[in-house]
């Protein structure tokens, strides 16, 4: 975490969100998962104000369950989540052209997860659980079987035109 990245938030809102769990550092995870429902992720000042505001974590505790736990994410998520599968079934079956065509489509650069406007956000998994169904997109959890990069250009635009 590094001093340039801090955003404001507000503390009012965290305060609200860590009393409805008592302060109670044994409902750190359901603390950051209500946070990240706020705020589409866990900002770096929400991270260091609970690990100063519940007794008995510091910043760093509070940091190290964020990172572990792929449910959290540091970094702002879009209003469509797309998970695309990169696990061996999915993989054999075509999973990175559709992953190209994603990118190619919503015009990410190279690195880049989350769209200039905000409104989707693209990450590989390992595994989504689907293989028979493979190569498996998610959205929003919602599944896509068997996709294609013609039939996830089609969602994608679909998605697109809901989104104006």
């Amino acid at each position: 975490m590094s001093v340039e990245s801090h955003q404001k938030i507000d503390t009012m809102k965290l305060d609200s969100i860590m009393a409805q769990y008592n302060y109670d550092k044994a409902n750190l995870i359901a603390i950051l998962q209500a946070v990240q429902a706020e705020f589409k992720y866990l900002p770096e000042d929400a991270i260091i104000y609970i690990g100063t505001k519940i007794e008995g974590l510091s910043p760093a505790t509070v940091y190290g369950v964020a990172t572990f736990y792929a449910q959290f994410s540091l970094e702002p998520k879009g209003k469509y989540e797309i998970k695309c599968c990169d696990g061996t079934a999915c993989h054999v079956r075509g999973s990175m052209p559709v992953l190209n065509a994603i990118k190619s489509r919503l015009k990410l650069k190279d690195g880049q997860m989350t769209t200039d406007d905000g409104m989707f956000s693209v990450e590989t998994v390992s595994c989504l659980g689907a293989c028979g169904l493979a190569p498996v997109v998610v959205i929003n959890e919602k599944v896509y079987p068997q996709m294609t990069s013609d039939a996830v250009k089609i969602v994608l635009d679909t998605l697109m035109s809901e989104g104006k």
